[in-house]
C-alpha cells in the first residue's frame, strides 16, 4: 500500500490522506494482530513486550475486585505482581474512579496510572514507567490501555483467571457466581444517558438481580428480587430475567412484558413461589421514562441531588401471582435527572441496634453523597459503601441497587470521522 491517497474534498477538490503506518499505530496493530489467537495466559507477558517496545518497564495489571474497593494484582510472567492496592486515598485509585491517567514522578522516571476501560466500564488499571512522558506518549498510552481492557474482557469468556483475581481469593457461593454470570456490565455511560447497579452482599448473594440492555433510542431496563435466599431464589431470578429478556428482545410492551414473565414463572414454579420485579423504559432522546412496578419499593427521583419525589405507581401483583395486564405509569426527566430503583432488602435491613435502617436514613444518604460524586458508577459505589457503614456492616438480606442518569441530547458526533 502507498503511503498516500487522494480523498475528495466536498467541493469536489482531492487532498492527499497519509496512510502510512506511525510507530503507534505499527506498536498497536502488532498487538491487536497477536492477540487475536493468543491463549488468556499469555495476554501479560504480551502486554509487557509490546510496552517494553516504547520504553516501558515495571509493568502492573490491577483488576478491580468484585467489591470495588480493591484493584487486585493480575499475575502474570513480565508483569511485576505488587500488592492490592485500595481503591479510596491511592493515585491508582484515584485514576481508576476518575477514568483519566495519573502520574507519579519518581527518581527513576514517572510512574503512569491508566485506566483500563472496555466501553464505559471499569476493568482497572494499567501501571508502568516510562522515563519522560509527553503528549504523544500520553496518547498512545491511552489507546494502549483501552486496547488491554478490551483483550482482558474478551479473553475473560475462555478463562477463569481474571474472575480468580478480581475474587481475591474469598469464596463465593454458588449462587452467587451464578448471578454474576447473568448480570450484564455494572455501568455503561453514553453521551445521553448513564446506568449503573450494584448487588449487595457481594460473595453471597442470591435472588435479587439487574438488567438493562439499550436498543436504538430505548433503555430497558429491570431489577427484580426473588423469594428466599439461596440456590432456590437464584433459580427463580434466573427464569425470571430470562424470561424479560426473552421478551424485551421480542419487543414486548411493557404490560405484556410483565404478562410473559409471570406466565413463565407460573408454568415452572407455581404461585407458591414469585419474584418482585420493576420494569423500565427511557427513551434517552425524549427522556420520558415508562415503568411497571411489581411489588418493589417506590423508585426515587434525584433533581439537582435532592430527591423531589417518589414514583408511586399503581401496583402490580408479584410476578408468578397470575395477575391482570398492569397499568403502565410515565414521568417526563429533566436533563440531568437520576432516578434510583433499589429492592427492598436496601431499607428493610437492621443495624447493630435492631432497628430498620429505612427509607429516611436512604433518603439523607442519597442527598449527603449525591454532590460529592461525578457520574453514576461513583454514586453507586459511594451509596453502596456509605450504606453498609450506615447499617454496622450488617448485609443479611439481599439488596440491590439500580440507577440511571438522563443528559440528552445526541450522539451523533461519535460517528464522524476524525481525520
Amino acid at each position: 500500500m502507498g503511503s498516500a491517497v487522494d480523498k475528495p474534498r466536498n467541493n469536489g477538490d482531492r487532498v492527499a490522506v497519509d496512510l502510512s503506518e506511525g510507530f503507534g499505530e505499527r506498536l498497536l496493530g502488532q498487538l491487536l494482530d497477536r492477540a487475536h489467537e493468543m491463549p488468556p495466559q499469555l495476554i501479560a507477558p504480551l502486554v509487557a513486550e509490546e510496552i517494553s517496545r516504547v520504553g516501558g518497564r515495571d509493568v502492573s495489571i490491577h483488576l478491580q475486585d468484585y467489591e470495588q474497593r480493591t484493584l487486585v494484582p493480575l499475575p502474570g510472567s513480565g508483569l511485576t505482581v505488587g500488592e492490592p492496592v485500595a481503591v479510596d486515598g491511592s493515585l491508582p485509585g484515584k485514576a481508576f474512579l476518575s477514568r483519566r491517567a495519573q502520574r507519579e514522578q519518581r527518581a527513576d522516571g514517572t510512574r503512569m496510572y491508566l485506566p483500563l476501560l472496555d466501553g464505559s466500564e471499569e476493568v482497572g488499571i494499567l501501571s508502568l514507567t516510562l522515563d519522560t512522558v509527553g503528549p504523544e506518549d500520553l496518547r498512545l498510552l491511552r489507546r494502549l490501555a483501552g486496547l488491554v481492557a478490551d483483550m482482558i474482557v474478551t479473553k475473560n469468556s475462555y478463562t477463569d483467571q481474571f474472575f480468580q483475581t478480581r475474587r481475591k481469593g474469598r469464596p463465593m457461593s454458588m449462587a452467587a457466581e451464578i448471578q454474576y454470570e447473568l448480570l450484564p456490565p455494572l455501568s455503561m455511560t453514553t453521551p445521553q444517558v448513564a446506568v449503573a447497579g450494584a448487588l449487595e452482599p457481594t460473595y453471597s448473594v442470591a435472588g435479587d438481580s439487574l438488567d438493562y440492555a439499550l436498543n436504538d433510542d430505548i433503555l430497558h431496563m429491570a431489577i427484580i428480587d426473588a423469594m428466599g435466599h439461596g440456590l432456590n431464589a437464584t433459580m427463580l431470578a434466573t427464569l425470571a430475567m430470562g424470561a424479560y429478556r426473552h421478551a424485551r428482545r421480542a419487543d414486548a410492551d411493557l404490560a405484556d412484558l410483565y404478562t410473559i414473565m409471570d406466565a413463565a414463572m407460573d408454568a415452572e414454579f407455581g404461585p407458591e413461589q414469585f419474584v418482585t420485579g420493576q420494569m423500565m423504559r427511557l427513551n434517552i432522546t425524549t427522556g420520558n421514562l415508562e415503568w411497571v412496578n411489581a411489588g418493589h419499593p417506590a423508585p426515587m427521583l434525584v433533581r439537582d441531588h435532592r430527591v423531589t419525589r417518589r414514583l408511586e405507581s399503581p401496583p402490580a401483583l408479584p410476578i408468578g401471582f397470575g395477575g391482570s395486564s398492569p397499568q403502565v405509569s410515565s414521568l417526563q426527566l429533566a436533563r440531568g435527572d437520576r432516578v434510583i430503583a433499589f429492592t427492598d432488602g436496601l431499607v428493610e435491613e437492621h443495624k447493630i441496634s435492631g432497628e430498620q435502617f429505612g427509607e429516611r436514613r436512604l433518603i439523607d444518604t442519597i442527598e449527603r453523597v449525591s454532590p460529592l460524586t461525578t457520574g453514576v458508577n461513583q454514586l453507586v459505589r459511594r451509596l453502596t459503601l456509605d450504606l453498609e457503614r450506615g447499617r454496622g456492616g450488617v448485609t443479611s438480606d439481599d439488596a440491590t441497587l439500580l440507577i440511571v442518569e438522563w443528559t440528552g441530547g445526541s450522539a451523533d458526533h461519535l460517528a464522524a470521522p476524525d481525520l
